[in-house]
């Protein structure tokens, strides 16, 4: 954690420039962390981000490490457990979302071959560099966050406005929305790739040396 970097949060709290610095913004498209980051975000509305980085550790203790496979079986005594649960966040609507959610999730691997295959198609696979200089810029959604979360909710999931859906693709790279004076703007603008079109290098035929 370098202090004299140029970051685009105005804190001093470790936890939060720990991630801002190694988390936020970095594409992501392992599976298993995009249903982390989306039910993270699905508990996050109506509060602060930071207290939900605060309690992400409890999260993810007594929601079985964000195992969707787990989640998606949860019973009544499973949410009962959850609602006394140290550092859980006490909403017994958005706890059975996390369930609801997970069960949603299995069948868009079933549908897409994977999740990351699904999420983003909304940004055609490659991370939005938006050039913000000034937070004040960034927006609460976008065109983008609509479409996902139209299709999201017309495929069962809940706690997935537009709002909500910004801020997952914010935390899970879909879109750069570091400041442009930040360090970690042009770090994640260079390693962009498109992923649903990747550069494939033509393979070598069996005569070639």
């Amino acid at each position: 954690m370098n202090a004299t970097l140029k970051r685009c949060w105005n804190t001093e709290k470790p936890l939060c420039i720990k991630y801002h610095d190694e988390e936020w913004g970095v594409p992501l498209h392992d599976d298993k962390k995009l249903f982390e980051f989306l039910i993270l975000d699905c508990f996050q509305a109506g509060l602060s981000w930071w207290i939900i980085l605060e309690k992400r550790s409890a999260l993810r203790e007594a929601f079985d490490n964000f195992n969707p496979e787990k989640i998606a079986k949860y019973s009544p005594n499973d949410v009962n457990r959850l609602m006394n649960a140290p550092g859980v966040i006490k909403n017994k609507a958005k706890i059975l979302s996390a369930v609801t959610n997970a069960q949603q999730f299995f069948k868009i691997q079933k549908e897409f071959g994977s999740f990351n295959a699904f999420i983003w198609q909304f940004v055609k696979g490659k991370t939005i560099d938006n050039g913000f200089k000034s937070l004040s810029d960034i927006p609460a959604e976008s065109e983008e966050s609509r479409a996902m979360s139209r299709e999201l909710k017309k495929r069962g999931f809940k706690f997935v406005g537009p709002t909500i859906c910004y801020s997952f693709m914010q935390a899970a790279g879909l879109v750069n929305d570091h400041l442009v004076d930040c360090f970690r703007y042009e770090q994640i603008r260079k390693s962009g790739v498109n992923w649903l079109n990747p550069v494939i290098q033509p393979r070598k035929s069996m005569n070639e040396n």
